[in-house]
This record gives C-alpha cells, sequence and structure tokens, in this order.
C-alpha cells in the first residue's frame, strides 16, 4: 500500500526516490507501485509533480498553451566565466525548450535532416558500420557492449550525419555525456564535483561547433549542418538560424541522436536475454527487428520523463496544480498503464500495435531523430545478433549508471558470447562494406590499379597472399556487376587495397565500368578477403603468370622472398607496354623471367618443367590457354605440386547426361530434390535456405560447402586433384552428386 502525505498541501509518496537502485532497475515497475492510489504526486527533491497514468500524460503533452517547455531550458544558467563563448539567453533557445512560434521556426530548421526517406537511405551505411564494429570485438568473447558496440554505433552514424571527421570523434562522445548534464540542470543541479569540468568542455565543443557552422555556411558540403547553416527565410532571404544556434542545436543532437539510441539497444538486450523466444523469432524474421526495438522503448523508453511548466491553475486526476509548478509526466509509466496496455509487463515483439507508445512524446515536441533511433535501433539489434547469436549479459552485471532521474544514462552493460558464433556466421553470409577509392592509376596497357580504404580510416581486415575479394559496381544504365579480382598490395598495409583491373576487350561489364567509371571519392561496395590460392610453405617456389594474372603472384612473390625461400617467376603478356608492375618486379632481379610474346615468344613450359623438382611447388595464374599448357606440362610431378586460380571456370566434358538426385541440409533439416537442369546452389535459394554464392561458376569458392555424406562429381576451377578426391567439400554452385550417388548430406 501507498503511504500518501502532504507538503504544503501537496500529496506525497515518501517511498518514492528517483535515486534508488529500483527506480533505475525498472522504472515502470518502480511507478507501477504507486501509480494506482498516487496518480499524480509532488516530488519535493526535484520541485516537481510526477503524472503517471497515460490519459494524464497525454493530457499534459497534448496542449502546450496550458503546459509550456520554455522552462525546460529557462532555467539554465551559463557560468559567467563561458559566456563570452555561449551568448547570454541561448540555452533558452534550445528545442526541447522553446514552444511555438519560436519552436516551430527552429524545428523547421532542423527537420529536414530528419526525414524517414533520408533516414533509410543511410541504413546500408549503419549496417556496414556495426559489421566493422563487430569485426573488431568479435575475438574478444566479453567487453562492455556500451562502449565498444552501441555508443561507438551511434556515435560514427552521429559523425557521418553531420559530416564530422574523426578528428572530431573524442569531442562528440565527451558531449552527448555533457549535454545531457546540462540540460539536466534545468530542474537537477549538477553535482559540484563535476560542475566546472561539464561546463568548460560544453563550452569548448560549443565553440569548435559554431566555428564549423560558419564554415559550412561559406563552403557547404552534402551534411546536416551545411544543410541547416544553408536555410534562408524566403521573405527576406536572411538565414533562419545564426551559427551560435545551429550550434547549439548540434549539441542537442549529440545527445539524443547518439545517447538515446544506444540505451534502447542495450536494454533491448536484457529484455532479448529474459525472452529467448523473441530473440528466436526475430533472428528468423529480420522484419521483427523493428519491433523489438519499438517494444524495447516502450517498456523502457531511453528518457524515462517529459517535463513541461503549467500555465494556469489546473487539475489531474482530482490532484490541484498551481500555474507555474514543473510537471514531469513518466513516459514509462504511461506506456506501461494497463487503463491502456494489455499485458504491459509483457515484452510481447508481436503486438498488434507495437509503435503505439510515448517513447518519442506527443504533439509539437514529437522526436525529431525518431526515424534514425528506429532504423539505427533495428539494424544494431540485427546485425548484432545476427553475428553474435549467443551474446547475453554477464552474470551479476552492475548497475551503472549516470543518475540522473530525467536522462537516466546506463555507463556500462558487460556481455559475453561464444567465440564459435564467429565462425558459424561465415559460413551463412557473405560480408561486404563500403570502401573509398583513393587512387586510380594507369599501370599499363589497358591496365589500372584502383586503391580503396575505409571511409573513416579504420584498418581493413587482414588478408593473405591469393587472396581476392568481391566488387560491386553499377554502370551508366543502373547494372549492377559483381566481379573477383585479386588483392595485389602488401599484406602488412592494413590502411589500403590495391586491385590491378585488366580493361577485358570483351568485358561483360564489371571491368569496363570500373576502368571508364570510378575516380578518387567513389565509394564501392567490397566483399571481405577470402582465399582458394594461398601460398602454402615449400623451400622452393616457380610463379607462372600471364597479363593479368600477375596480380596474386605479388604478395606471393614478396612472402616467398621474406621467408627466405628459392623462387622464380616467368611473366608473360602480350607485350613489354602491357605487362603491369615491371617497375616492382625489378628489383628482385634475375628471379624475374619476362617474355613479351611479341618480342620472345611464349614462356618455354617444356623446359621450364621437363622434370620434376624436389620441394617445389607452382603456383599459376592467367588466360585459361597458359593453365592448359602449365597442366599438360606437369605428367610426371607430383599431382599437388601445381596451384592455379582461374579467370574463367574449366571446360567440363560430361560423359553421361545429368540426373536428379536428393541433398540433405543438415543445418535447416531440409531435404531437397535437385533435377537436373539445375544446381544445388539454384534449388537451396528458391526454398529460401540461407546460401551465399558469387561467381557462380565454381572459380570464386564463396559457396564452398562441407560435405558429410555422399560422393560428389567435382566441376569447380578450385580446388585440386586430391581435395576432390577427398571428397570433403565442394562448390555448390557448379558440383553434383556423383552419377552412382543419390543423396548428399552437407554441413548447410
Amino acid at each position: 500500500m501507498t503511504t500518501i502525505t502532504a507538503f504544503h498541501e501537496r500529496p506525497l509518496v515518501p517511498a518514492f526516490d528517483a535515486m534508488s537502485d529500483e527506480y533505475y532497475e525498472d522504472p515502470a515497475a518502480y511507478f507501477a507501485k504507486f501509480r494506482d492510489e498516487a496518480p499524480v504526486f509532488f516530488y519535493p527533491w526535484l520541485n516537481a509533480w510526477m503524472v503517471t497514468r497515460r490519459e494524464d500524460v497525454l493530457t499534459v503533452l497534448g496542449d502546450w498553451t496550458d503546459f509550456s517547455s520554455a522552462a525546460n531550458a529557462a532555467t539554465i544558467e551559463v557560468p559567467e566565466k563561458w559566456q563570452h563563448i555561449i551568448p547570454d539567453g541561448l540555452m533558452s533557445q534550445l528545442i526541447v525548450g522553446t514552444d511555438p512560434k519560436e519552436h516551430t521556426r527552429h524545428r523547421g530548421v532542423a527537420q529536414r535532416g530528419f526525414t524517414k526517406a533520408r533516414m533509410e537511405a543511410i541504413q546500408p551505411e549503419i549496417e556496414s558500420r556495426a559489421h566493422r564494429i563487430i569485426d573488431k570485438m568479435e575475438q574478444a568473447g566479453e567487453g562492455n557492449l556500451m562502449e565498444m558496440y552501441c555508443i561507438e554505433l551511434t556515435t560514427q552514424t552521429l559523425l557521418a550525419h553531420l559530416g564530422l571527421g574523426w578528428e572530431h570523434d573524442a569531442m562528440m562522445r565527451q558531449l552527448r555525456s555533457d549535454m545531457g548534464r546540462v540540460l539536466s540542470s534545468a530542474q537537477e543541479p549538477i553535482p559540484a564535483d563535476l560542475y566546472d569540468g561539464v561546463w568548460e568542455r560544453f563550452a569548448s565543443a560549443f565553440g569548435q561547433l559554431q566555428d564549423i557552422v560558419s564554415q559550412r555556411r561559406e563552403t557547404p558540403g552534402d551534411d546536416f549542418i551545411s544543410e541547416m547553416a544553408q536555410q534562408k527565410d524566403p521573405r527576406t532571404g536572411d538565414y533562419v538560424l545564426s551559427p551560435a544556434q545551429i550550434a547549439l542545436h548540434v549539441c542537442e543532437f549529440a545527445m539524443a541522436g547518439a545517447d538515446t539510441t544506444a540505451q534502447a539497444m542495450a536494454n533491448a538486450v536484457l529484455f532479448l536475454n529474459e525472452t529467448p523466444q523473441a530473440l528466436e523469432d526475430a533472428l528468423a524474421d529480420p522484419s521483427l527487428w523493428l519491433n523489438v526495438f519499438e517494444e524495447t522503448v516502450r517498456k523502457r523508453p531511453s528518457a524515462t520523463f517529459a517535463s513541461r511548466q503549467a500555465m494556469r491553475d489546473m487539475e489531474l486526476s482530482g490532484v490541484t496544480i498551481a500555474k507555474g509548478d514543473m510537471i514531469w509526466v513518466a513516459l514509462a509509466s504511461a506506456n506501461t498503464d494497463p487503463e491502456y496496455v494489455d499485458r504491459p509487463f509483457e515484452f510481447d515483439i508481436h503486438r498488434e500495435n507495437v509503435g503505439d507508445h510515448l517513447a518519442f512524446t506527443r504533439g509539437r515536441h514529437t522526436c525529431l531523430g525518431q526515424e534514425l533511433a528506429r532504423v539505427q535501433g533495428a539494424t544494431g539489434l540485427k546485425v548484432l545478433f545476427e553475428r553474435l547469436p549467443s551474446l547475453r549479459p554477464a552474470e551479476q552485471a552492475p548497475l551503472d549508471f549516470a543518475r540522473m532521474a530525467l536522462l537516466p544514462v546506463r555507463l556500462s552493460l558487460p556481455v559475453e558470447w561464444n567465440v564459435s558464433d564467429v565462425e558459424e556466421h561465415k559460413k551463412l553470409h557473405k560480408r561486404e562494406m563500403n570502401l573509398v577509392v583513393t587512387e586510380k592509376r594507369d599501370v599499363a596497357e589497358g591496365v589500372a590499379t584502383i586503391t580503396f580504404a575505409h571511409p573513416d580510416g579504420a584498418p581493413l581486415p587482414a588478408w593473405t597472399a591469393g587472396a581476392h575479394v568481391d566488387v560491386l559496381v553499377e554502370d551508366d544504365n543502373g547494372n549492377t556487376f559483381e566481379r573477383q579480382y585479386s588483392l595485389s598490395g602488401r599484406i602488412d598495409d592494413l590502411q589500403s587495397w590495391r586491385l590491378g583491373v585488366l580493361r577485358e576487350p570483351a568485358s561483360r561489364g564489371g571491368s569496363a565500368t570500373m576502368h571508364a567509371n570510378l575516380k578518387a571519392g567513389d565509394t564501392v561496395r567490397i566483399g571481405l578477403p577470402r582465399n582458394n590460392f594461398a601460398l602454402a610453405e615449400s623451400k622452393r617456389y616457380i610463379f607462372v603468370a600471364g597479363g593479368i594474372g600477375l596480380t596474386p603472384i605479388l604478395p606471393m612473390i614478396a612472402q616467398a622472398h621474406a621467408a627466405g625461400a628459392e623462387w622464380e617467376l616467368h611473366f608473360g603478356g602480350r607485350s613489354r607496354a602491357s605487362m603491369a608492375f615491371l617497375d616492382e618486379l625489378a628489383a628482385y632481379g634475375d628471379r624475374v623471367h619476362l617474355y613479351p610474346q611479341d618480342e620472345v615468344g611464349h614462356p618455354p613450359l617444356a623446359d621450364l618443367f621437363a622434370a620434376p623438382q624436389a620441394d617445389t611447388l607452382i603456383y599459376a595464374c592467367g588466360p585459361e590457354p597458359l593453365l592448359a599448357a602449365v597442366e599438360s606440362q606437369l605428367g610426371e610431378w607430383p599431382a599437388d605440386a601445381l596451384h592455379t586460380e582461374r579467370f574463367a571456370p574449366k571446360v567440363i566434358e560430361l560423359t553421361e547426361p545429368d540426373e536428379s538426385f536428393e541433398v540433405e541440409f543438415q543445418m535447416s533439416g531440409t531435404t531437397l530434390t535437385i533435377p537436373k537442369d539445375k544446381s544445388i546452389l539454384e534449388v537451396a535459394e528458391e526454398a529460401g535456405l540461407s546460401a551465399i554464392s558469387s561467381c557462380r561458376e565454381g572459380t570464386c569458392g564463396t559457396c564452398e560447402t562441407p560435405i558429410l555424406e555422399g560422393k560428389v562429381d567435382h566441376r569447380d576451377s578450385i580446388l585440386s586433384e586430391s581435395e576432390q578426391n577427398a571428397n570433403t567439400t565442394m562448390m555448390i554452385c557448379v558440383s553434383r552428386a556423383a552419377g552412382t550417388c543419390p543423396r548428399l548430406v552437407l554441413d548447410a
């Protein structure tokens, strides 16, 4: 039973404590203890009324003339020491602290940057950034999710949206916390031991942002700050907002755009841990991740309260509130009011109206960034659990908050996961990321090198000699081509990837588009490195390359040379002018043998491979006639001496017509019939099974799948003869069950 007393004739609930562990553990459940008997009560510590019923909350949020937002910022006092940077009266112009028509003017400038269409357009970049963050943390198996993922993702997204580089990263991270303290100081004083530091950092960040706004006004870019800085009143031609006003709003976005969504993602992890069926459902149906986010912020809004000031004497739930009194509406309580919400404390991602809540409030002060929060929150959770499905809160996780009743900020959420998730994900998903072209250079006739880097300067994934990547490019007609290119740079350079691209006379679109359209500054979708042509350890190597086939051989030569192995290269091309990277090869002296065809003809393969050589491996890459010629000369060599990488699939001569067969996909428990005119990959895709692929012709290795039972007719151009005979893995885009085998069982 709730005990109610009086304070200057105002009803009190002595047991209510917004600084208690119970409040921070679960604000909604805490309010439920008092809501029925004290739907409206006064809380002396905040000198404000607490309003807990949904109906009363909607009344307060719906009428700005009776319930003003101006007091949310009007009482924020800038210390005199910093008033030369932060103009007097500016803090009262915060969007969350104004009423029409000032609010309408300021919001009108900002809202163009948060349209639903614009937010959906940046979803792929948010997803790409989420993957890059997990790339860095996935092997750890544990950590503070708030810092290593949630805040990392929201800060990166905000920086990109505002057009701020990584030099501003630390400032924006700190600003989200300091802005929360400054905003809350209108109702909750900043603790004395934090006061000077908060204001000093806030003033410094504000000054830097004001300078950036002024610069963008002179030289605008394609970013949100520039868009706000350029907006003018069409009637007068004057700028709508000053640089100081825009800088202030960027400070607001630093808090609301980064912290609130990060808090929601962390809360979702806790709710999903308590409701494993919801996690299972969302992993099975990715469209449900938005429901996960909506249900999370219904149960626990990142901002527990919204505050207003009474503009006249009034009554709520039979309680008299005087003009000038502050009113805090409890959003967490309104969202779990049993008078409106069925089963209010159940985490149900299948609710019929899952988005019917007040987490983003109502009326004129509905959150500007709600569409960004939805896109970012749902995407961040989707990527997190698709990559690390075993992720769960650590046992005995501390209740670690910056204790502000208005904006409780979770500082840490220790989590752990099974590192085995990493390899399991790689089996089922093909990873891609957006990289930026940093250089494009012609290095031979018809050959260009294209260098890529992370747009944020982050290290690229490590790779090994012989690796290739998938590159997705779009031509002038909107056609997208996916092609494979070998990495040809240094394996110890994690800041850039270099590709060598030959403009094929009979190009199917990929190389022609890359030569004609790509330029420095362009963004390109590129897959993570894969290696089906890895350099095995040996005392001696013979490298054979034809034309652009030198690209995977270059890092192999560097690796062999560094290891002190014996090696030689035989490199042929149509002419010396068409042979790329000759300047790099010159450093190796007489280990390199060049065969420009118009000068000396073809490499003397018969002499080169006349007799087998002990402890020697052969690596060859180039046009099919060259590889076929190499193979024809190796009759006496060990079967596994030759390793090749092909640009086109080997020609397979069938001695018998294909027949249908069955494949059991053990991981999914699905058995499918593969007709004679379709591949395993095609049938799996039609059945909705997770099957990753790229070239679809047996040359890239993306669809490689372990074999558990059955004999395979291998038709790929990747596996060596011994690997095919071992019958442990297959390329499901081209290979089939052997004629005498009616059924395969695959680890997929």
